[in-house]
């Protein structure tokens, strides 16, 4: 940040450049922090006020969640609808079925996509490059339309209404492998060469190099994963026909009968508490969840 000064010298015009003043630049950059500052919290107000305006409706009267003006802040809080929630409903029976599919199938998906990253990133074979674009090509495809033949598919093997058939559908992922590709990728190759001339098998050193190298990308798809089978709704709704298999998600549509029926107070508190595993598990995974996307974004 420069001044330009005119020095006259000898009856000839000469132009400097000296440095601002110091107050000027400081204020400078004060003003622009603050301005951005702001620009974040208002943002930040934008995207949490849904969710603050859904904890609130959980705690009012089922007469006052949609009323007019807008009530934020109920004067009376409604704790009852929590109890009700819980003992007008299975929501235990969904909350445990949505655990196990959510953890079954990020185990799995963490498992596969991992191991076939590696092949990719590491192993080389005939066709690798070809095949590897044409797996991650089938995140392009829509499921809507090849959903019916994999109903079809899946009934012939009798695991239609079970838990089992979410577990199979969503077991791999060509995301998952794109994911840990590109940070396998960002690991030296030295290593795992010199894990070969040490005797090591090359799923020794996946297993005890690789694996323990990438734990963000592991974190991030561990995250991604759960949260995307945690909020699944039109594979269980196709597939989980037995009200004893629901999830939390087609549990809390069943609350959804007409737009007078319904008790939306207690839907939302429905509502809270399925975000609640989500949130606390954002919250100790944030770290490894950006590095793994930072890191993941660098080649590719």
């Amino acid at each position: 940040m420069t001044e330009t000064q005119v020095l006259v010298t000898g009856g000839t015009l000469r132009k400097l450049n000296t440095p601002a003043p110091a107050g000027r630049v400081r204020t400078r950059l004060t003003v622009g922090r603050t301005l951005g500052y702001i620009a974040l919290i208002i943002a930040a107000v934008g995207l949490l006020a849904p969710f603050f305006w859904m904890v609130m409706s959980s705690l009012k009267n089922a007469n006052e969640v949609f009323s007019v003006p807008v009530v934020w802040v109920p004067e009376t809080f409604v704790w009852q609808n929590y109890i009700d929630i819980w003992t007008k409903s299975n929501m235990l029976v969904w909350i445990r079925n949505t655990l196990f599919l959510a953890v079954s199938v990020t185990f799995l998906q963490v498992l596969t996509g991992s191991f076939a990253a590696y092949g990719f990133a590491r192993m080389k074979f005939a066709g690798r490059d070809i095949l590897f674009l044409v797996y991650i090509g089938t995140i392009a495809v829509p499921w809507q339309s090849y959903m019916i033949p994999q109903f079809i598919l899946l009934s012939n093997l009798k695991v239609s209404n079970t838990l089992w058939a979410i577990i199979l559908l969503q077991a791999f992922g060509a995301f998952g492998v794109f994911l840990m590709k590109q940070y396998y990728e960002t690991i030296p190759e030295e290593l795992s060469e010199a894990a070969r001339l040490d005797g090591l098998s090359e799923y020794g050193i996946w297993r005890r190099i690789m694996l323990p190298l990438s734990v963000p990308a592991i974190a991030s798809l561990t995250l991604l994963t759960f949260v995307n089978t945690w909020n699944d709704y039109l594979g269980p709704l196709i597939y989980l026909r037995n009200p004893d298999l629901w999830t939390i998600q087609l549990g809390l549509k069943s609350f959804v009968s007409n737009l007078f029926d319904t008790n939306y107070a207690l839907l939302f508190a429905g509502l809270t508490i399925s975000v609640v595993p989500i949130a606390i598990i954002f919250l100790l995974g944030q770290k490894y969840f950006v590095e793994g996307i930072a890191t993941s974004g660098l080649k590719g």
